[in-house]
């Protein structure tokens, strides 16, 4: 059920954020407690403000009520995906490179499973992540098929 709500919610959100100059990021349909939430994360070169999630909140909620995907009373929700968005695709890869990342593998890559450091670069085949070390940076090329999560990362 929740994999048609999401499903049914990208089909209709997707027009509305390319008429925004926005794109989709994730769609989440979780209980929490007695409650539903849908979540929508969306987010552009420019970054999002509260306006551009009133826009497409308004609108989405309009389909929504007309299509009737949902049978359960539900909070639905729009925002950006935050500081720490997570890197879904290759696009996103491509666009996060020279920001700092955080990478966790399915399997260990020299002999670690999660990295924390600059996206130097992103070929479609692996990632080459400048990692510090106390002083010293190294490089790590993680391949792509290994990743199990990405996400930007705010390193102070």
């Amino acid at each position: 059920m929740a994999g048609n709500i999401k499903e049914t919610t990208e089909r209709i959100v997707v027009p509305i954020l390319d008429d925004l100059g926005l794109e989709l990021v994730d769609v989440e349909y979780v209980k929490e407690g007695k409650n539903y939430f849908l979540r929508v994360y969306i987010d552009s070169d420019k970054g999002v403000d509260l306006d551009d999630c009133a826009a497409v909140s308004e609108q989405l909620s309009e389909q929504l009520d007309n299509e009737d995907p949902i049978n359960d009373a539900y909070y639905l929700e729009v925002s950006s995906p935050g500081a720490e968005r997570p890197l879904k695709n290759e696009t996103d890869l491509k666009r996060a490179v020279g920001k700092n990342v955080n990478v966790t593998t399915y399997a260990p890559v020299d002999g670690e499973k999660m990295f924390e450091g600059r996206l130097a670069g992103f070929d479609g085949d692996a990632l080459t992540i400048e990692v510090k070390v106390k002083t010293r940076t190294r490089t790590v090329q993680v391949p792509y098929e290994k990743v199990a999560k990405a996400r930007l990362a705010v390193i102070i």
